[in-house]
């Protein structure tokens, strides 16, 4: 039974990391724009910007609502990695459960 869900749930645990990746990347950028160590003026730089707020901010906007930020810090990137971290325990426990079968 496992045979088939089992590489599935692999691809979606890979994903996941992937995304982990892209949740770090827009963190450590918005860092460095507000620091103004990256200047957004630079297209590439806009560009890559762009991309990583369009891909963060619906999974980081429901954190939003409910986390407040402490004195301007905002701790929902934090909140959404450990998320990520949890399902992909999960997805690997049940493929292990899985391949066991």
């Amino acid at each position: 039974m496992g045979g088939f869900l089992v590489p599935i749930l692999r691809i979606v645990s890979f994903l996941l990391g992937l995304y982990w990746w892209v949740v770090i990347a827009a963190a450590v950028m918005s860092w460095l724009v507000n620091l103004r160590v990256i200047d957004t003026h630079n297209r590439p730089v806009a560009m890559i910007g762009d991309f990583l707020y369009r891909a963060t901010e619906p999974a980081l906007r429901p954190i939003r609502r409910f986390v407040p930020s402490f004195s301007g810090i905002d701790i929902s990137p934090i909140i959404l990695l450990a998320v990520i971290w949890l399902v992909q325990m999960e997805l690997e426990h049940l493929a292990f459960y899985l391949y066991e079968l």
